[in-house]
């Protein structure tokens, strides 16, 4: 059914809009009472419902109950209080034709000229963890059809859905009133909202829906606010944003507590670091550099303090690479680690929290960029990518963390099984490999990585690329192996260069082939059955 079609000679101007009656209804009351104050201050009704009213005549603001407005009571344990047609004559009727100003005056309607509205917090509460009837009645009805309604006569009504435009609204009362300018991009933002809100919604029932938990939802909902914009992107000509989830607890959440402004490449980093650090389950450093890691460890038996240890173990690996890196840690960073850090240049450093003596030593690197991880951090469950039209939804890619009681369950297919002292190394080395661009190879000594391939379109060249960062390091480490060798040229180069142990998934049609050239060089070799691909 089609909407009425008005002749457009029949409206009349109106630009700036004086603001006398307001309607207030909020879920999210930050800021509320500052924006009363000027409301009351400029004159202008309130009208307001449930606990927006209380709040505001408990600071002792004038309020007029929509009940009164509407003469029907809030009923239904709150389920109706403001779908009437007092309320919604009020905020449709556009003052623009002389036809809606006479019925209003016939009906005895008054017109708002500001609404204030947010939602319920239904997304905030599926995030905690509620179900079932919980979320069903977070689900607001009136609320979406007072900002639609307010939002579709922006001509005559300013609507504001967030705090962050109460500004706005205090300035254009003193102004005498809001531009049609203004009205237009708030209604734009209350669009958005309510838009962002039915997704979430529909979202969650789609989810609810399906009978298997194992299957991936049919609809797919990804709702973020835009944090801050960026200097640029990979590159200087690219426009670039960070964006926080709703529910998100990872990089986007972290809190920067000095340096540099972060930067589009710093961000990707980072949550690379993050990815490789805390797979480990003891205490653990991860330098990364172009999302790639240039040394993952942990730390050294005994350790008087362990992260500090962690880090130069890891910093060891590849000193060069890891000039101007990225580091994550998995605990506390102390005075110790801090102080090792004083003379290399480091562009990120993200833990979950900081000693202050190494705050204090991080100020005389001002360009440092510090994040402190959110207290509830925790890895992603699911992973999602963007493709050109569309985007990939997968299971996250992570560890169990009893992954050291698996090594015994991996497949020998040569060699001896190693003592359980040198099984850690095996798990780290498995690990860590997970963290490498494909194709991955780990050379792992001590639960240290000593040289690493990566990213290179053939297995052959990774291996190469690790023996020769390895050097004299190669001999005694294991390698580990993110995909199958599809011919023995690759387990070949590792024997060569003196690896004893060698760990790969398995699973290529020429696995005997290789099988047969660990055996024939005393190479012991496991098959782990499960890859461990990053693209």
């Amino acid at each position: 059914m089609a909407g009425p079609v008005i002749d457009p000679s029949l409206y009349r101007p109106r630009d700036v809009v004086p603001i006398r009656r307001a309607l207030v209804s909020v879920s999210d009351k930050t800021d509320l009472l500052a924006l009363a104050e000027a409301l009351a201050a400029a004159g202008v009704e309130i009208v307001s419902t449930g606990g927006s009213a209380t709040l505001l005549r408990e600071a002792g603001h004038a309020v007029t109950d929509v009940a009164t407005v509407t003469g029907f009571p809030e009923s239904l344990g709150g389920r109706v209080k403001t779908l009437h047609p007092s309320v919604h004559a009020g905020l449709l009727a556009d003052l623009r034709l002389e036809d809606h100003e006479r019925q209003l005056g016939e009906l005895g309607i008054q017109p708002f000229e500001l609404v204030v509205v947010n939602l319920y917090p239904f997304v905030e509460t599926v995030a905690s963890g509620a179900t079932g009837d919980a979320v069903v009645e977070q689900i607001d009805i009136g609320g979406p059809a007072m900002v639609r309604a307010s939002a579709k006569n922006y001509a005559n009504v300013a609507i504001a859905v967030s705090p962050t435009s109460y500004p706005a609204i205090i300035e254009a009362l003193r102004a005498g009133g809001t531009t049609l300018a203004q009205r237009k991009e708030l209604a734009a933002r209350a669009f958005a909202h309510t838009a962002q809100y039915d997704r979430a919604v529909s979202t969650w029932f789609a989810e609810e829906a399906i009978p298997d938990e194992g299957d991936l939802p049919q609809h797919l909902t990804v709702r973020a606010e835009r944090l801050a914009v960026l200097r640029y992107g990979e590159n200087s000509h690219q426009r670039a944003a960070i964006y926080t989830r709703v529910g998100g607890r990872g990089i986007a959440q972290a809190t920067q507590l000095q340096g540099k402004e972060m930067s589009f490449n710093n961000y990707v980093d980072a949550d690379a670091a993050l990815r490789a650090a805390f797979d480990m389950i003891k205490p653990a450093v991860a330098i990364i550099k172009h999302a790639n890691p240039c040394g993952i460890a942990v730390a050294a038996p005994q350790a008087l303090d362990p992260i500090a240890s962690a880090h130069l173990r890891a910093h060891e690996c590849d000193p060069v690479s890891a000039f101007g890196g990225v580091i994550a840690a998995n605990r506390t960073v102390t005075l110790k680690m801090a102080e090792n850090l004083r003379d290399i240049f480091t562009e990120v450093i993200v833990a979950p929290d900081y000693e202050p003596e190494a705050l204090e030593v991080f100020k005389l690197k001002k360009n440092l960029r510090v994040l402190k991880l959110p207290a509830d951090w925790e890895q992603e469950r699911l992973d999602v990518r963007l493709v050109s039209g569309g985007l990939l939804l997968q299971d996250a890619d992570r560890f169990p963390h009893e992954i050291e009681s698996l090594v015994d369950g991996w497949d020998l297919v040569t060699g001896e099984m190693p003592a359980d002292s040198e099984k850690s190394n095996l798990a780290f080395a498995w690990k860590a490999c997970r963290a490498v661009k494909s194709n991955g190879i780990v050379l792992a000594q001590a639960s240290a990585t000593v040289g690493i391939g990566m990213g290179q379109v053939n297995r052959v060249d990774s291996c190469r690329l690790a023996v020769e960062r390895a050097g004299d390091r190669v001999a005694g480490s294991v390698a580990a192996s993110d995909a199958f060798f599809p011919f023995a040229d690759g387990p070949q180069i590792l024997i060569d260069a003196g690896i004893k142990t060698i760990i790969q998934p398995g699973g290529s049609v020429r696995d005997q082939e290789v099988i047969d050239a660990a055996r024939a060089a005393n190479v012991t070799m496991f098959f782990t059955g499960e890859r461990h691909f990053f693209h």
